[in-house]
């Protein structure tokens, strides 16, 4: 499978091609039901276009002889949470679009939870238009538990249609995992200049940025409670113990007030921090301009 395109129904694919718990990540962009005709624009190396474009799908879904089908799998061949889940929306939704919509989202994901490990994570992209229902599916086939972040992505600053309401401006993108023991890296983007100027506002002689921290338990730690170079500690104690203490002040990172009823502060330096975590809100990536080279041409892109 490895460094292989597959072009076609992903759900045939799926199922012929793709072994249980073969795969780490899954990134899905699927249609919103949002009506609108997608093509791929395929281009030569040069970069100029091909002559043929090549019609990828139709995003628009009718409740008919294939989704009666799937929905039929679904019911009589899938987990009993699946089948009752998905019986429960068509009775509340009916037999439209959306319905048939959900049924084909609700049988690849439950292929995509087959394909995936046990240490893997899966991110579906989706807007307001069936995100509810996606969620639903979701919490169904890999867990309500397995549910770690639903991310907000502000993909746009403006938009014609605020009329009568507010603006939409954001996608989501749900962030799921097979099981507890998923592989996960944190991220991190750069502190803005502003928190660097208040909260490391100090330098060193060797120039470093650094922030005065407190040395000081939160909770009581009688184990903890030592004076050190003369020092009283706080009633808690330190929230170090004595070796991390002697480390420290070996590296010269211990501030030593003048007076000895003062309290010994540590020294964290700007260059020694990774930056801020990055969150579930993203409006740092804007989106890709007319003109941009990566522009393929695709409505969602």
């Amino acid at each position: 499978m490895r460094n292989t395109l597959y072009y076609g129904d992903n759900l045939a694919i799926l199922r012929d091609y793709i072994a249980d718990e073969s795969v780490d990540l899954i990134y899905l962009d699927p249609p919103f039901n949002s009506a609108r005709s997608y093509n791929v624009l395929f281009k030569h190396e040069s970069g100029d276009a091909a002559e043929a474009q090549v019609k990828a799908f139709d995003d628009t879904w009718h409740w008919g002889q294939e989704a009666e089908h799937t929905y039929h799998e679904l019911v009589t061949k899938g987990l009993p949470p699946v089948a009752d889940m998905i019986g429960a929306m068509r009775q509340f939704i009916g037999d439209n679009q959306m319905m048939a919509y959900l049924v084909m989202m609700a049988a690849r994901l439950a292929e995509l939870r087959r394909v995936l490990k046990p240490t893997g994570s899966l991110y579906l992209h989706c807007d307001p238009t069936a995100s509810h229902y996606l969620k639903v599916i979701l919490d169904t086939i890999f867990g309500a538990q397995n549910l770690r972040n639903e991310i907000v992505w502000k993909r746009t600053n403006a938009h014609n249609d605020a009329a009568r309401k507010f603006p939409d401006l954001n996608d989501s993108i749900f962030y799921y995992t097979k099981t507890s023991e998923y592989t996960f890296t944190v991220q991190y983007v750069p502190y803005s200049d502003n928190h660097i100027q208040t909260s490391y506002r100090h330098i060193d002689s060797d120039g470093r940025r650094y922030a005065s921290r407190d040395l000081r338990s939160p909770n009581p730690r009688p184990n903890l409670t030592y004076n050190y170079k003369g020092y009283k500690p706080h009633p808690n104690g330190w929230s170090i113990s004595r070796e991390l203490m002697e480390q420290y002040d070996s590296e010269g990172r211990l501030i030593f007030p003048s007076s000895k009823e003062g309290r010994i502060r540590l020294k964290v330096y700007l260059d020694d921090m990774p930056g801020v975590p990055v969150g579930n809100i993203w409006d740092d990536i804007p989106p890709i301009q007319s003109q941009a080279a990566e522009r393929l041409g695709y409505p969602t892109q």
